[in-house]
């Protein structure tokens, strides 16, 4: 493998930071396939207040497919490549090492150093540069997280992400915003009255969402640097199941607008009302394919609840997309539009499936009960979903191939409506 070098800079303008996390996770399978790495603490660490060798080496643990040394356990504290001893790391079965150093800029900001080397063939793989503010290092270190994961598996890494999800405290409910791990929760909506369906914009910079604050579902967009937001659609009736448009001009909603529940497009704006379905069936849950040209929904026009497909211009034919199983509900689409995951009723459990679309094979993901929301991660490597923990909800995740499956809870509250976002820029 060449050595990649290259200097990153980037400003992150997102949420304040948070002491802690507020998902636990636990993390099961993967154990055989797990690829030892070492994570050095970074020279001069002590400078900031995140250990950004302690996030880097919780990312790769989260992924299901690194194992990284325990720090009390590492021979020496190398903090740049031309420090390794090779021998000394191969000796512990560390196939992969990372070091790094933090150091202070003229201009108050930091530069960030870290190599990514290859134990065995004792030579660097990756030597990049990041100059940021304090207050981004946790965002940096998801960010040299995905490009070690990429090396390293060939895939891109989505710690630089964030979540979304609904909580239910008491008489209140919360939207919130999170990192991929959990960390840095921050509450969009806090109300008395229902919150449900976010959904990202493709940027991530907005969330659409449906609040009960006014007594019925009404649909709106939320701007996430600024706290502004605006209701987007309140017709007659329910609005409700927002889905962005890969371009992000577009929503695709439900309404009971003068009939059963059917499908709709909307601009982001609010105006151009567009019908997609007409039937006497309960038509919901739409989905915009990646390339804009379709949209997926779920429909009991067949007598039970399975996927169909249709033009995203309207008008066009509908075709049934799932065939497996009596009921199948919620479609979303994996980023490169290859898979669809959806929930089955599988004998009276309601689990995460995901379809081939190139194939028609289906495999279920989930070995939970009363599994709902799925929805990929942006690099189409993990499904998140909502699901139940004893009495209370909560979320989880699992592998594309369903190898890798963790569970993240939080200490109070029912948790549930599940969103992965973009990654950050």
């Amino acid at each position: 493998m060449h050595i990649i070098k290259f200097i990153a800079f980037f400003t992150i303008g997102f949420f304040s930071l948070a002491a802690n996390a507020a998902l636990d996770i636990e993390i099961t399978g993967g154990g055989a396939q797990q690829t030892p790495i070492a994570v050095v603490p970074f020279g001069n660490a002590k400078s900031i207040k995140e250990d950004m060798a302690k996030i880097i080496s919780d990312d790769l643990y989260r992924s299901g497919l690194f194992r990284p040394l325990n720090s009390s356990g590492m021979p020496n504290l190398p903090t740049n490549a031309a420090q390794i001893n090779y021998s000394e790391w191969a000796a512990l079965q560390a196939q992969a090492i990372v070091v790094g150093s933090i150091s202070p800029l003229p201009d108050g900001r930091l530069n960030v150093s870290f190599q990514l080397a290859d134990v065995f063939k004792q030579q660097p793989l990756v030597d990049m540069d990041f100059q940021l503010q304090a207050k981004h290092a946790r965002m940096t270190a998801h960010k040299i997280a995905d490009v070690i994961y990429e090396k390293l598996t060939g895939h891109p890494g989505a710690f630089a992400s964030r979540i979304a999800y609904v909580k239910k405290l008491g008489e209140r409910h919360f939207l919130y915003v999170a990192d991929s791990d959990g960390y840095n929760p921050q509450s969009l909506v806090n109300s008395n009255e229902p919150v449900i369906s976010p959904a990202w914009s493709p940027d991530g910079s907005k969330m659409a969402y449906v609040s009960f604050e006014k007594k019925k579902p009404i649909v709106f967009i939320h701007t996430l640097t600024t706290g502004q937001r605006k209701i987007v659609a309140n017709y007659k009736g329910n609005n409700s199941a927002p889905a962005w448009s890969p371009d992000g001009k577009k929503l695709a909603i439900v309404l009971t607008y003068g009939a059963n529940s059917q499908i709709y497009t909307i601009n982001a704006s609010g105006s151009n009302l567009q019908s997609i379905t007409k039937s006497r069936a309960i038509d919901t849950e739409p989905a915009f394919s990646p390339d804009g040209k379709w949209i997926y929904f779920t429909s009991d026009r067949g007598g039970k609840p399975q996927i169909y497909k249709t033009s995203a211009n309207g008008g066009g034919e509908v075709s049934r997309v799932t065939y497996e199983g009596a009921y199948n509900v919620s479609p979303r689409f994996s980023p490169d539009g290859t898979k669809l995951v959806y929930i089955r009723n599988d004998g009276g459990r309601f689990r995460v499936a995901m379809q081939d679309l190139t194939n028609g094979q289906v495999q279920l993901l989930s070995e939970g009960s009363q599994d709902e929301s799925p929805s990929f991660s942006p690099n189409g490597r993990v499904i998140l979903y909502a699901t139940k923990k004893g009495t209370r909800g909560s979320l989880a995740s699992v592998s594309f191939d369903g190898k890798v499956r963790q569970s993240l809870s939080e200490a109070r509250g029912d948790v549930r409506e599940s969103a992965w976002g973009p990654m950050l820029k």
